[in-house]
């Protein structure tokens, strides 16, 4: 297995994108890295940390793709870049998996004018997973479709299903429609009507759920528009980050509170890691015909480790043709 790697996407590119290959090759054995970046600078690099030269080949990429970029140009003007030549060698089935923590505009415009969506797939999803009190929660999309049509939200429910039953191996996830009440006459218009299709379908639909119970852990997946998604995903990064800040600050306001915090060390690690986005990994893009991860903008080394490891078993799954062979009979008439 060939896990293409966009080397020079992301905020610490490349230095940390290395440090997490390297990381990821010392704990998994089944697969390849091809790294795609300006070769002198990969080769500097690289001499810092321990890969094997049969573990890894450098394909030279002479331009690198910025967030001051735009998505929609990046195709046309950045040929030579490591994610237009990355998705490129994608489609010519030259890797398994793309792995990119580069602009997310530009992930989402590339992946749909090279490799394009599936057939039946009106728009591709942005996903992320979420801690809950009974494990990682699938939430999509987070940002690829600001305003979505009732039928969007069924099919990001059968994409996001079909993902989580390979990597969890849960036989139906239960998915949930994010809403401002449980109420099934509650929300707007499109939500109203997103809940009638989902309600409908053969998936494990659980029925609406606030903002307040999404973290309790009821549901697998949570569906929402990209809008609703993306303000979720950060009000919570945020909020992890808060609450760390301040149970910190608790702790160290005395001899007394420090010496508290010394007898719950462990908790407290595990608390933090449970929190932490980097944990789990990029996230797929579900709905364009072919493998590709997305890491956040400012992943470091931990996040590329999870990523590859988390794309070596969605590489070998058949998530990609069992999203194909679902939308052959999803046949839903558009309402809205």
């Amino acid at each position: 297995m060939n896990i293409l790697v966009d080397a020079m996407g992301g905020d610490h590119a490349p230095e940390e994108i290395i440090k997490g290959c390297s990381q990821a090759v010392e704990m998994v054995k089944d697969f390849n890295l091809v790294l795609l970046g300006k070769e002198n600078i990969l080769k500097e690099c690289l001499a810092r940390y321990t890969i094997k030269s049969d573990r890894y080949n450098i394909v030279n990429c002479d331009e690198i793709v910025t967030n001051e970029d735009k998505p929609t140009k990046v195709v046309r003007n950045k040929r030579n870049s490591s994610m237009v030549i990355g998705l490129n060698m994608l489609k010519e089935k030259k890797g398994d998996v793309f792995i990119s923590a580069g602009n997310t505009g530009a992930v989402l415009a590339g992946s749909l004018l090279i490799l394009g969506r599936i057939e039946g797939v009106d728009r591709p999803a942005l996903t992320t997973f979420v801690p809950t009190k009974k494990g990682p929660m699938l939430l999509l999309d987070v940002g690829s479709n600001t305003m979505c049509k009732p039928i969007n939200y069924l099919q990001f429910a059968t994409m996001g299903s079909i993902y989580v039953k390979h990597i969890f191996n849960i036989e139906k996830p239960k998915v949930g429609l994010i809403n401002i009440g449980e109420e099934q006459e509650k929300g707007t218009d499109i939500v109203k009507q997103a809940y009638s299709l989902l309600s409908k379908s053969n998936l494990n639909f659980s029925g609406n759920i606030e903002g307040r119970s999404l973290l309790d852990g009821n549901i697998e997946i949570a569906v929402c528009d990209g809008f609703v998604g993306n303000v979720v995903i950060k009000l919570l990064e945020g909020a992890a980050e808060f609450f760390m800040g301040e149970v910190k600050m608790i702790y160290k306001k005395n001899i007394i509170t420090m010496l508290s915090a010394m007898l719950i060390k462990n908790g407290l690690k595990d608390l933090k890691k449970k929190l932490n986005y980097e944990e789990y990994g990029g996230v797929p893009l579900l709905g364009v015909n072919g493998k590709v991860m997305k890491c956040h903008g400012s992943s470091t080394s931990l996040t590329i480790k999870n990523t590859i490891i988390n794309s070596v078993k969605f590489g070998s799954s058949s998530i990609i043709e069992q999203i194909k062979d679902e939308f052959k009979y999803l046949e839903v008439e558009d309402i809205g």
